[in-house]
C-alpha cells in the first residue's frame, strides 16, 4: 500500500493489483477532508487510515463512494461519524450485501484459485454503512478552495457508479469505471453507458486519472479499456449466434495485446454481459456468479495467459 501526492493537498493510496479486492483509494485534504472509497475489509481499511494519517490535517468528514461494490465501500464504518456520500442507486445495494455470508459461501472453495484468491481478506466484524447523503446526477463541494464535482454516470460498471473531478488539478477518481493494466469486469450497466462513461473522463483532459484497480495513469487508460471493451463486445455477437455459452465464446475469443492484463479471465464477465444486451435483457439482469467465476479461473489457466504480464 503506497500513498502518493498528486498536487497540492490531493493523495492516492494505491494497493499493488493483485487480482480480486485490491483496490485504490483518494484523498483531498482540505475542508475537513474527503476520502474517495475504503476498501473491502477492515484490517485493509486501518492499513489506509494509517497512510492518510501521515498527512491529513483532522479525521477526514466526508467519505466517498464511487460504487456499491465492497471492495470499494466495506471499510465505511471506520470512518465514524463521518458523512458518507454516494449514489442514491449505490446505497439501496446496500441492502442485498452480506460480508459474513460471502466468506463462508466462498472458503474452501477450489474454483481453479478462488480460496486462495480470498484469502487476503477477512470480512468479520463488518458494519454496513451506506452512503446518507445520496447524489441524483451531480454535486459539487468547495473544500477550502478546492472544487470537487462528483458526477453520476451510470448505470456502467454498477448501477451507482460515480466519478470524482478536480478540475482545477486536473485529477479524475475513476473508480471501478477504470481498471488500468487490469482486465475490468462489470455487474449492472450497459456496454454503452461503460463507454460513453470512459469518453467523458477523456473530455475532462485529465493529467492523472486514478482508475479503482492497476496505476495511475492519463487518459491513455480509459481509451485503452474503451478499445478493450469494444473488441470483446464484437467478438462476443458471432459467438452468441453460434449458441455458445459465455464460457465457452471467451475461450474462443483471442485476448490479443489485453493477453497481459491481469485477471485476464475476467473476459466470462464481460462476454456473458454483451450476452445479455444481444438477448434484450434488462441492464440489471443477474448473471450466473457461481458460473462465470468457476469459468474465469479456468482461462486463467489456459497456456494463451500462463506467465503473461501487464504492460
Amino acid at each position: 500500500m503506497k500513498l502518493q501526492e498528486l498536487a497540492g493537498d490531493v493523495y492516492a493510496c494505491l494497493q499493488p493489483d493483485k487480482g480480486l479486492g485490491w483496490s485504490n483509494s483518494g484523498f483531498v485534504n482540505r475542508g475537513g477532508g474527503l476520502v474517495v472509497d475504503t476498501f473491502w475489509d477492515l484490517p485493509h481499511t486501518r492499513e489506509l487510515i494509517e497512510n492518510y494519517r501521515r498527512v491529513w490535517k483532522e479525521e477526514a468528514r466526508r467519505v466517498v463512494n464511487t460504487h456499491h461494490n465492497g471492495d470499494h465501500c466495506w471499510g465505511n464504518q471506520l470512518f465514524a461519524g463521518a458523512e458518507i456520500i454516494g449514489h442514491r442507486l449505490c446505497a439501496e445495494a446496500f441492502k442485498d450485501m452480506n460480508p459474513a455470508q460471502l466468506q463462508e459461501r466462498w472458503k474452501g472453495r477450489g474454483a481453479g484459485g478462488l480460496s486462495e484468491a480470498m484469502a487476503e481478506w477477512d470480512f468479520t466484524g463488518i458494519e454496513l454503512t451506506p452512503p446518507s447523503t445520496l447524489i441524483e446526477d451531480r454535486l459539487d463541494l468547495d473544500l477550502d478552495g478546492i472544487a470537487v464535482e462528483l458526477v453520476y454516470v451510470g448505470p456502467a460498471h454498477t448501477a451507482g457508479d460515480v466519478i470524482v473531478h478536480l478540475p482545477a488539478q486536473r485529477i479524475v477518481f475513476a473508480g471501478d469505471i477504470l481498471f488500468r493494466l487490469c482486465t475490468p469486469i462489470g455487474w449492472e450497466g450497459t456496454h454503452d453507458n461503460w463507454v460513453a462513461a470512459l469518453d467523458r473522463i477523456v473530455a475532462m483532459e485529465p493529467d492523472v486519472i486514478v482508475p479503482g484497480h492497476g496505476p495511475l495513469c492519463g487518459v491513455e487508460g480509459p481509451r485503452e479499456m474503451k478499445a478493450y471493451l469494444e473488441y470483446v463486445y464484437a467478438e462476443s455477437r458471432p459467438h452468441f449466434d453460434a449458441g455458445l455459452s459465455p464460457v465457452e465464446a471467451s475461450k474462443r475469443i483471442d485476448p490479443g495485446p489485453y493477453a497481459g492484463w491481469t485477471e485476464p479471465g475476467r473476459i466470462v464477465f464481460n462476454v456473458a454481459r454483451a450476452y445479455r444486451e444481444f438477448r434484450g435483457d434488462p441492464w440489471d439482469a443477474p448473471m450466473d456468479v457461481d458460473e462465470l467465476i468457476q469459468g474465469m479461473f479456468e482461462l486463467q489457466a489456459d497456456p494463451r495467459f500462463a506467465g503473461a504480464t501487464p504492460e
